[in-house]
């Protein structure tokens, strides 16, 4: 069978350490920051999700493939994704609601997969080394060579992803006769954002990472939405600019992720990049608004400083991860401005989250009743 005669494949990390499997589907050579995702399901959203912008992502959970994929399971249009790393590999599946195997829709979007890696080994070697870039090749195992193109490889720290997964062109998403106008910033936007938007009776304009204020506000929205996405945040000059116009007008406005991260640094917040960042679906935070704790869908490899937001006059820190105390949300005092860190939108079992979709077209709906 053709699963026992797989070629043998090699995953080196950037600090020189080697680790073997063999692999999927198609042979080939793939770079990236290397990460892991602790979910036990969502694999297709996973791969599909553009906060995963050139990462190769190891699994955690021992069998991926075995529910296959679904069309509608998908948060963009393509695998984000730059290569998979897995234990075992399911070429069969069992699951009415399937379309195709998961081997199927990785050899349709042409992505590097390989199995047969000591996952846990390598999840606890980056929990104690951090991420970093890796590459991995069923080509050739060539070291030196291989050594040689990582170190061309540009560092996750610094570089800015979001024009590579961001729109060309504005686009409207849900029903035009809907109540309320929402300008969404797309810096990496998921469609289930847009789903949970258009539910609660709102018409959106999804607009291009670089987009103006003036672009955005031309259109007469009612309130304004930063998505997630891949990379760091600093470099993103023209969302901060965008953002801090937003804020100094008194919009509503909202971010998520990466558009939480925007939305600090338009208020003179810093971020940094994580040792090996968040990322799974059962991420434990507290709501110091409440006190309530919530189940969480997280991705992300960057965060914003807990202390420039406590020493800040004007934010209040609404929402905080309790396994590492890091900044999970945030809220302006005296704006009508909120953002969190994780992801709402997700439900992956939990809906822990999803009111924060209501709360923002509270916010949407006071704003227009003061005006």
């Amino acid at each position: 069978m053709k699963y026992q005669s797989r070629k043998k494949a090699i995953l080196l990390l950037a600090d020189g350490t080697i680790f073997y499997g063999k692999a999927v589907g198609r042979e080939g050579t793939a770079f990236g920051e290397v990460c892991f995702n602790t979910g036990t399901t969502g694999y297709q959203e996973i791969f599909t999700d553009p906060s995963y912008y050139g990462q190769l992502m190891v699994t955690t959970n021992a069998h991926i493939g075995n529910y296959g994929t679904n069309d509608q399971e998908i948060e963009s249009d393509s695998i984000k994704i730059a290569g998979l790393i897995v234990k075992n590999f399911s070429y069969e599946y069992s699951r009415v609601k399937a379309d195709r195997s998961l081997q199927e829709f990785l050899e349709q979007h042409n992505l590097l997969a390989i199995s047969d890696v000591d996952t846990r080994a390598l999840v606890s070697y980056i929990r104690d080394n951090g991420a970093m870039n890796a590459v991995i090749s069923t080509e050739t195992e060539d070291i030196d060579k291989l050594k040689k193109e990582l170190a061309a490889v540009p560092d996750m720290n610094g570089l800015e992803l979001a024009s590579q997964v961001s729109t060309k062109e504005p686009y409207f998403y849900g029903d035009p006769n809907a109540t309320y106008k929402i300008s969404a910033l797309d810096i990496g936007i998921k469609k289930n954002i847009l789903r949970n938007l258009a539910q609660r009776d709102a018409y959106i304009k999804v607009f291009p990472y670089n987009a103006s204020f003036e672009e955005m506000n031309e259109w007469g929205p009612d309130g304004f939405f930063l998505s997630n996405g891949p990379g760091d945040p600093q470099p993103l000059k023209e969302a901060i600019a965008t953002a801090k116009e937003i804020i100094e007008r008194d919009l509503p406005l909202f971010g998520i992720c990466l558009g939480h991260q925007v939305i600090a640094l338009a208020n003179g917040i810093g971020t940094y990049k994580m040792h090996h960042g968040h990322r799974g679906i059962n991420h434990p935070v507290k709501n110091l608004v409440t006190g309530k704790g919530e189940i969480t869908s997280q991705n992300h490899g960057f965060v914003v400083s807990k202390e420039d937001t406590e020493k800040h006059p004007d934010i209040e820190m609404t929402h905080i991860h309790l396994n590492d105390d890091t900044v999970m949300g945030i809220k302006l005092k005296n704006k009508n401005c909120f953002s969190v860190q994780y992801h709402p939108e997700a439900s992956p079992g939990p809906n822990d989250s999803v009111y924060l979709f209501d709360e923002f077209i509270e916010n949407i709906k006071k704003a227009k009743l003061a005006v």
